[in-house]
């Protein structure tokens, strides 16, 4: 079995079985942790951070988390409307005049935080060079048309939705999501988490793995070779590349189940964490082609809120048992990637419940 790095309470054992067995079957190198009441529960890590398996993953690897970068951004807007300095409610032409072209007036905050808005790509193919430059593929999103009658229907943003959020974000506080994520979560969390990544930090950085299927799924417009270069890293795409470890995803999220405080530091009420319940949508997405319920920013069941990354990573919130759980790896899977994290996710219950 696997060397797991870390630690991990004895009731949660289960964990690091299920992080062993991935890395002894379908890993390069993963991390896997549990928040309970804000505090670390587990903490484990294993694995090799390179594609040759020469450098082994650390304490302190981090590595690209695809779309679990999603639930930064939505935090960050839950946040901003729990302070009263952004009305989820308001068109977000309010804030983004620009965004008001092609009868796009009526399109609410809440719209873009659940996928409902109808501009889940860009009417011309964008590349990975496109995404780099902020101020052109925000203004082409403003300037088309949605793609169904806002509110009406669920398309997954997949990439947009990071472009969508963060320009409300930088109109409201006058900064990137990026910085704002810095300076208002991450920093007063201690979470090393990072939405736009320092040079300092690019030895730290896990190398990605493709897939057995390739580079990037069909239509996606950056691939496991894009996410390898500086360039990534210094740009900020907010729903997709974020960079962290499993420890940092769980210890930001963990606000949620701890109604808005962990550690001393406050960074929303209760009521505003419990926004993220509000029901956007509940249906079959017409993008991902499978029933899902949207609220704010995140996928729901029952008292949980969560989302993953293309490949396999994934966070967690149950707010009833005040637990957070997540997952990343450098090793992208297709069909089956979840798989990995659904181990970690049921080994957690599997402790929690028992």
């Amino acid at each position: 079995m696997a060397q797991i790095q870390g630690w991990c309470d004895d009731r949660f054992g289960a964990v690091a079985e299920a992080l062993a067995a991935s890395l002894d079957s379908d890993d390069g190198g993963a991390a896997a942790a549990v928040f309970v009441d804000g505090v670390p529960v587990v903490d484990i890590w294993g694995g090799y951070a390179d594609a040759a398996g020469a450098v082994a993953w650390e304490r302190d690897t981090i590595v690209t988390v695809w779309s679990t970068t999603k639930t930064m951004v939505a935090l960050c807007a839950l946040i901003l409307a729990d302070r009263g300095d952004l009305d989820l409610d308001a068109p977000v032409a309010v804030y983004w005049p620009e965004f008001a072209a092609a009868g796009k007036h009526d399109v609410r905050v809440r719209q873009l935080l659940g996928h409902t808005a109808g501009l889940p790509v860009w009417d011309d193919p964008v590349t990975a060079a496109d995404l780099y430059e902020w101020s052109t593929v925000t203004a082409r999103l403003a300037a088309q048309p949605p793609r169904w009658a806002p509110g009406t229907e669920a398309g997954y943003h997949a990439v947009t939705f990071g472009f969508l959020i963060g320009e409300v974000i930088a109109r409201v506080t006058g900064r990137s999501v990026g910085t704002f994520f810095a300076e208002e979560v991450a920093g007063p969390l201690g979470a090393d988490f990072h939405i736009g990544l320092a040079a300092e930090h690019d030895r730290r950085v896990a190398t990605l793995l493709p897939a057995p299927e390739g580079d990037k799924p069909p239509g996606f417009p950056v691939g496991v070779s894009d996410a390898n270069t500086v360039r990534w890293r210094r740009a900020e795409i907010p729903a997709v590349n974020g960079h962290g470890n499993a420890r940092s995803v769980a210890a930001v999220q963990s606000v949620l189940a701890c109604g808005g405080a962990v550690g001393g530091v406050r960074l929303l009420s209760q009521q505003g964490c419990e926004r993220v319940f509000d029901e956007q949508f509940r249906g079959t997405d017409r993008i991902l082609d499978h029933p899902v319920r949207w609220g704010m920013g995140y996928r729901l069941e029952n008292r949980t809120c969560s989302w993953g990354g293309w490949g396999g990573s994934l966070v967690l919130v149950d707010f009833d048992h005040r637990m957070t759980v997540s997952y990343v790896m450098n090793q992208m899977l297709g069909t089956g990637g979840y798989d990995r994290s659904l181990g970690v996710l049921l080994a957690a219950y599997e402790a929690i419940t028992s």
